[in-house]
This record gives structure tokens, sequence and C-alpha cells, in this order.
């Protein structure tokens, strides 16, 4: 089964040994709006969309879960 955005995203975070306050700050928000990025209860914004994935060296495609290849060709 394909993975979601939201497991994608806490995988990121948690293979990068981060708390959600330190994504949180990166991008300009707080803790507990990140962590309900995270749980799917808010959708995430395009900005942070973009953020993440430059923090994290990933394409849009992977952390949205369209693609298994991290990086873009």
């Amino acid at each position: 089964m394909k993975k979601t955005y939201v497991q994608i995203m806490r995988e990121l975070r948690e293979d990068n040994d981060l708390t959600q306050q330190e994504v949180a700050d990166y991008l300009g928000t707080s803790q507990t709006m990140y962590a309900r990025y995270e749980r799917g209860a808010n959708e995430l914004p395009i900005r942070h969309l973009i953020r993440l994935c430059e923090y994290y060296h990933v394409s849009s495609d992977y952390l949205l879960g369209i693609s298994s290849d991290k990086t873009s060709s």
C-alpha cells in the first residue's frame, strides 16, 4: 500500500532525528500546527510543502507519495 504524505512527513522528520518543534521553527509555524499537518488534521500549505522538499532534499512527488524516487529527474 502506498504511503500518504502525512506518513512520509513523519518518517522524514524521524529519520533526521528532528522534533516537531524543530521542523515547525524552520517552517515558521507553531509545533501545534505542524502536529496537525503530520496527523492530517490540517492540509499542508504549498509554501510548507516547498520548504520541506528543500529541507529534506526530496522531490514534491516523493513527499506527496506519488513517486518512490526521492529526487526529481
